[in-house]
């Protein structure tokens, strides 16, 4: 496959793709309607796309960022209510979300994220596995699994506590609490922060460094230190199956129906185990 092959129309849903000189392929993830939100095929794209990324020859590194506001809100409202009620839906979705963090761990060609304004869902979990994450001061970057009802799963458990820590990857996992660019740079979330309107220099500075590189030191560079990701499979694929887990009890239709009717949810008093 050619880097060009990437480039063909609708190819990849709810993604822009523009393929510069240097070899820089940059992603803009786009939903203007609802703040570049993850639909059924935008999910399925995220996904995806780091195969084909990492077997197209003239890819020498990838940016990656979100349109207008913000990186992305997170996945859609309508994606969530198909997977809490059609079992179908619902193990496709964890298939891809396992898929997701395994294709964009194991894509040998370095990715660079570039953070601003909300970062949720699958947007978060490609922003924080990213090679090198460049963070505006006033981005947003939330978990928000616990506030709709399922467990943590997507990628936090398996990069989270490697990059802040277990007592702060706790904090903000079971709380829900957002972190700013400026406070994810201090507790070692993301890899570099800076002035808002100086984040896509910034980005575009880091990936010519990593484009510009002997591709062989920079690839099995992040091949070996990625073997950190892979050693805690295990701990991901359970928080996964959790997470999916909770899409098949009540909780996630209140959480789901307070996020709609903008109002605090009333969870279960208890858990049945």
């Amino acid at each position: 496959m050619n880097a060009t092959d990437l480039l063909s129309p609708d190819r990849y849903p709810g993604l822009n793709l523009q393929l510069h000189e240097d070899g820089i392929l940059e992603i803009v993830i786009r939903n203007e309607r609802t703040l570049n939100s993850v639909n059924a095929e935008a999910h399925r794209a995220l996904t995806y796309i780091w195969r084909d990324i990492d077997a197209a020859q003239g890819v020498r590194c990838v940016l990656i960022r979100g349109e207008g506001r913000g990186f992305s809100s997170g996945g859609d409202f309508e994606l969530i209510e198909e997977m809490s009620q059609d079992f179908t839906a619902l193990a496709r979705v964890w298939r891809e979300a396992r898929d997701l963090v395994y294709n964009v761990i194991n894509c040998g060609k370095p990715i660079v994220s570039a953070i601003h304004g909300p970062c949720v869902g699958a947007g978060l979990a490609v922003a924080l596995l990213s090679d090198v994450s460049v963070a505006a001061k006033t981005a947003r970057i939330l978990d928000g699994h616990v506030r709709l009802g399922v467990a943590a799963g997507d990628h936090a458990a398996i990069i989270w506590p490697l990059l802040c820590g277990l007592n702060k990857a706790k904090y903000h996992l079971m709380t829900g609490e957002p972190v700013s660019g400026e406070e994810a740079e201090r507790i070692g979330l993301v890899s570099l922060c800076v002035e808002d309107d100086q984040l896509l220099d910034r980005a575009w500075k880091v990936a010519r460094t990593l484009a510009s590189g002997s591709p062989t030191a920079v690839r099995w560079t992040k091949y070996a230190l990625n073997n950190w990701l892979r050693a805690m499979g295990p701990t991901f694929d359970a928080s996964l199956a959790l997470e999916f887990l909770g899409f098949t009890g009540p909780d996630v239709r209140e959480g789901l129906s307070s996020l709609r009717e903008k109002r605090a949810p009333n969870f279960m008093p208890d858990a049945p185990i």
